[in-house]
């Protein structure tokens, strides 16, 4: 057995592994799945060279995250960033648009452009004291104290009551709760708010990129960095047991914390066990892919050029829908977040047609086809989409849990999305990818940051245990000059 084993080949699990490979540990993955890649893959789901992101897609944090700067991703797959970042579509042909540009969104939101521009403007311009503050664990200092002040009070504001009390119209409001809805959570609340200006500061700052090739070419970046250090990885393999894993000094879980129970649930403390059993998971998700003739017949024809769209209408109508789903309940009319990847990657579907990626929220293992509402919903603020649908696939809550363990009753952020959601992931712990059997730690969107593919509880993970097991500090993670 090599002296590290990782189990599990999501984005967090192969950080983990880059991390120790470069640290010159002989170091093992075990992926359960015949592909690595967890939230980052990317496969023909339909038809032949049309190519589907499984889980993610765009990833905003692939320019933000600690490990992928270290790692310098930028370098060694082509990312795609859009000047037109995101947008909301309303009724009678107009649009919030959400462009890489602050100045230039605020002068197409219209009355409530300053206003948004005074929200923004000092999270974007005090981006690195913001990821700072988001990307580690709450309980902390943060380097910059000014941001996160700012950021704090920013969030406090768009996670109550008070949401409206800056915006005259529907513009400025639906384009941010497009962005905040991201988090799976009731509207208004603190973490959907914190979630939501952390993103839209980013795609200011940087843009939201979109992957050449797919959410796959991460992982295989990461999984090429991994062989060429000494690595090997292996699929088809799953772990029940932390028996199967004996001869390794240490040993990295990316995995939700159920599936922790069930490899080294009867070798844990009782009171962390019970922590563990006690974990709360979060609604899942309906998603469907599909497959058109043409792009997508925006009524606002701006959205065209959009990565992302949040289908879902004015804010109050966005929030009905989340806090339905909150409520155990199918929305007829749900937030429905779509990306268009082949309007920016030609290589993703063949010479005419496009590719279209949309998700919905539901209850937690629903087995409901959300299909029809989502398309419905689509063609509202697109008239004609029925008449470019080649073909569509649904992939439900239940079969989102199916087909990848970490994601409990198609919840893919790992854990529920609220504030005491965020602290205690899984337990409250100044080290809690550490658990108390020796040598064995949790890497996985059930720690700290949470969720999202950043690689970073991955790297905090792998950070630890090089310091615990093997008196290591962190190698340098960049392509040589």
């Amino acid at each position: 057995m090599a002296d590290v084993a990782v189990v599990g080949s999501g984005p967090n699990g192969l950080a983990t592994a880059a991390v120790m490979a470069r640290a010159g540990l002989s170091v093992e993955v075990l992926e359960a799945a015949g592909t690595i890649g967890g939230g980052t893959r990317t496969t023909e789901l339909m038809q032949p060279g049309h190519l589907h992101d499984i889980c993610s897609a765009v990833h905003p944090m692939a320019l933000a995250s600690t490990f992928f700067r270290d790692f310098e991703l930028e370098r060694r797959i082509k990312l795609v960033v859009p000047e037109l970042g995101f947008g909301s579509p309303l009724d009678g042909g107009r649009a919030a648009l959400g462009y890489h540009s602050l100045e230039r969104t605020v002068e197409a939101l219209g009355r409530d452009g300053a206003a948004y521009g005074k929200l923004l403007a000092p999270l974007v311009s005090r981006i690195d004291g913001v990821m700072d503050a988001t990307q580690h664990q709450l309980l902390r200092i943060p380097r910059d104290p000014v941001a996160a002040a700012l950021f704090g009070l920013r969030t406090f504001e768009q996670g109550t009551p008070l949401w409206n009390a800056r915006f005259r119209e529907e513009l400025a409001p639906a384009l941010l709760s497009g962005v905040a809805a991201h988090a799976v959570s009731h509207l208004p609340s603190l973490a959907a708010a914190g979630a939501g200006l952390m993103l839209t500061a980013l795609a200011h700052a940087q843009g939201w990129p979109i992957p050449q090739g797919g959410s796959a070419a991460i992982a295989e970046a990461l999984a090429a960095d991994i062989r060429a250090h000494g690595g090997v990885i292996r699929t088809g393999e799953p772990i029940d047991s932390l028996r199967q894993l004996g001869g390794a000094r240490a040993v990295l879980l990316d995995v939700a914390p159920r599936g922790l129970l069930e490899i080294a649930g009867e070798s844990m403390p009782p009171k962390y066990r019970r922590s563990l059993e006690a974990f709360r998971y979060g609604n899942g998700s309906c998603k469907v892919d599909y497959i058109l003739s043409g792009p997508v017949p925006w009524a606002a024809a701006e959205l065209a050029d959009a990565g992302t769209v949040h289908v879902g209408g004015t804010r109050k109508e966005m929030a009905r829908a989340e806090n339905e789903v909150s409520a155990g309940k199918h929305p007829e009319r749900p937030y429905v977040l779509a990306a268009q990847p082949s309007r920016f990657d030609s290589s993703r579907a063949p010479a005419g047609r496009h590719i279209l990626w949309a998700y919905c929220h539901v209850p937690a293992g629903s087995t409901r086809d959300m299909g029809e509402a989502v398309t419905s919903q689509i063609e509202r603020f697109a008239p004609g989409f029925r008449d470019v649908v080649v073909q569509t696939h649904v992939t439900t809550a239940a079969e989102l849990a199916s087909y990848n363990r970490n994601y409990i009753g198609g919840d893919f952020s790992a854990g529920i999305m609220d504030v005491r959601g965020l602290l205690q992931r899984p337990v409250v712990s100044p080290i809690p990818w550490r658990t108390p059997l020796r040598g064995v730690y949790l890497c996985s969107s059930s720690t700290p940051p949470g969720p999202g593919v950043t690689g970073m509880p991955g790297f905090f993970a792998a950070k630890h245990a090089l310091k615990d097991i093997f008196g290591l500090d962190v190698p340098p993670l960049g392509l040589r000059p």
